[in-house]
């Protein structure tokens, strides 16, 4: 893995720069430490302070992210989680997260009655229908 992968690029960086101004994010409102990181990685990832620590002081919204070995990787994820969080905050229901968890929620739900038996009867009406191609193809013989 060569080091440009671990990067991230410049015009990623501006756009999360915007993103954070828009929301009334700034830079000095936030406290961000380096910790040590745990779970999975072995050695590399408990002996290095990759996982950082980011606390909004307006909202008091904590994010801890480690999700790569990269301090630089996980800096940005961790901005960028910010802003998902302080704009889920800002906008509640209207936020882009909220509505593609709702909408992960609805495919899930259990389907009522009703619409289990129509689909049950459909079913049945297309094997119906098979069965009764069968006898025609089998009464040629």
């Amino acid at each position: 893995m060569s080091m440009s992968e671990n990067v991230v690029s410049s015009l990623k960086e501006e756009q999360l720069k915007e993103r954070m101004e828009s929301l009334g994010i700034l830079e000095k409102d936030i406290i961000e430490k380096f910790i040590l990181g745990s779970g999975k990685g072995g050695q590399k990832i408990n002996k290095t302070a990759s996982c950082v620590y980011l606390k909004h002081l307006l909202s008091g919204i904590e994010i801890k992210s480690q999700g790569d070995r990269s301090r630089a990787l996980n800096r940005f994820f961790a901005r960028r989680q910010l802003c998902d969080r302080v704009e889920e905050l800002l906008l509640g229901k209207e936020s882009e997260r909220i509505q593609t968890f709702e909408k992960i929620k609805r495919q899930k739900r259990r389907r009522s009655r009703r619409s289990k038996q129509n689909i049950l009867d459909n079913k049945h009406k297309i094997s119906e229908k098979k069965q009764n191609r069968k006898n025609i193809s089998s009464s040629h013989e």
